[in-house]
C-alpha cells in the first residue's frame, strides 16, 4: 500500500506520517512546495507520478478568522482543491480520505452530532470544509470523510501552546466558557485515520478525543498539567469578539467508529498530557 499525505508539514500531515512509518506503510508526503491544491493539472501530474493506492487529504486553509476576509482563496483551497485532488484520485484508481471539520454543523443547542446530521456551517470556512466534503461525496464511492475539531500537534501552532506562552507571561487570561467541544491530539487523530485507511468501510466519520469540555476548562487544564499559576477568566462568547462565528456546540458522535471495528481515541485529559510531556 502507498499513501499519498498532503498537508505533511502541518500538525496532522506530520502525525499521519509518522503512523504509517511505524505500522510499515509506505507514505509519500507532500506540501504547498511540490504542488499547488489550485492547479488542477499540476495535482493530477504529481498524482499520477506517485501512483498513491491512497491518499490521506490533510492539506487545508485553516486560518478560520482570516478567511473570513479571504473568502475567496479559502474557498478555493478548501473547495476547489479538494476537487482537484478527487480527480486524480480517481484518475488512479486510489480511494480517498478527506479530513473534515465540526465547523460545518451549526452549532446550536447541546445535541451530540451524528454524521448524516443537517448541516449549516457559521462562517467561511465552515463552508469552505463542507464544499470540500461535497466534492469528495458526489464524485467517489471509495471514500472516507473524517470530521475532527480542536486539533494540536508536535508540529505547529495550536491553542495549547498558546495558552502555555500567555500562562508563563501573564497572571490571568480570558478564555470562552460556553463553546463546547473535543480537544483532539493530532498524534491520537493520525493513528485513527491510518487504522481506518487500510480498510474498505467507507463513509463519514467523526474522530476526536473522548470526552466533552469547553475552551476555558480545557485551559484550566492545560497551566494545572503544566504547573502554571495563571488564573483562567471564563467569560461568554458575546464578551470575546472575533472576526469568525464560532459555534457553541462542536459535540460530535463516535458510533461511526465502532461499528467500523476502529478503536476510538483516548479521553482528552489523558492526550493532553502526553502531549506535554512531550513538548515541555
Amino acid at each position: 500500500m502507498k499513501v499519498l499525505v498532503t498537508g505533511v508539514n502541518g500538525q496532522l500531515g506530520h502525525d499521519v506520517m509518522l503512523h504509517l512509518q511505524m505500522q510499515g506503510i509506505e507514505g509519500v508526503g507532500v506540501d504547498i512546495q511540490d504542488f499547488d491544491l489550485t492547479d488542477e493539472e499540476a495535482v493530477m501530474n504529481y498524482v499520477n507520478k506517485v501512483q498513491p493506492s491512497a491518499i490521506i487529504h490533510c492539506a487545508a486553509y485553516t486560518a478560520v478568522d482570516k478567511a473570513e476576509g479571504d473568502q475567496a482563496r479559502c474557498c478555493r483551497i478548501n473547495g476547489e482543491g479538494t476537487l482537484n485532488m478527487v480527480r486524480a484520485a480517481i484518475s488512479v484508481k486510489a480511494k480517498m480520505m478527506y479530513i473534515s471539520t465540526d465547523y460545518v454543523f451549526p452549532g446550536e443547542g447541546e445535541k451530540v452530532y451524528e454524521p448524516m446530521d443537517p448541516k449549516g456551517p457559521q462562517n467561511i470556512y465552515g463552508l469552505s470544509k463542507l464544499q470540500g466534503e461535497m466534492a469528495v461525496a458526489s464524485q467517489m464511492t471509495a471514500y472516507f470523510i473524517v470530521r475532527t475539531s480542536w486539533v494540536y500537534g508536535v508540529n505547529g501552532h495550536n491553542f495549547v501552546r498558546t495558552m502555555l506562552r500567555l500562562g508563563a507571561e501573564r497572571d490571568s487570561v480570558n478564555v470562552v466558557c460556553d463553546q463546547i467541544g473535543s480537544p483532539t491530539f493530532s498524534y491520537d487523530l493520525a493513528r485513527c485515520l491510518v487504522d481506518l485507511i487500510q480498510t474498505t468501510k467507507y463513509g463519514v466519520y467523526h474522530a476526536t478525543n473522548e470526552g466533552f469540555c469547553s475552551w476555558a476548562e480545557f485551559a484550566q487544564a492545560i497551566m494545572d498539567k503544566a504547573g502554571l499559576s495563571c488564573k483562567v477568566h471564563p467569560v461568554l462568547t458575546s464578551q470575546y469578539k472575533t472576526a469568525a462565528k464560532r459555534p457553541l456546540n462542536s459535540r460530535m458522535s463516535k458510533d461511526c467508529l465502532d461499528k467500523a471495528g476502529v478503536a476510538r481515541l483516548p479521553q482528552w485529559e489523558d492526550a493532553l498530557q502526553r502531549y506535554l510531556e512531550e513538548i515541555l
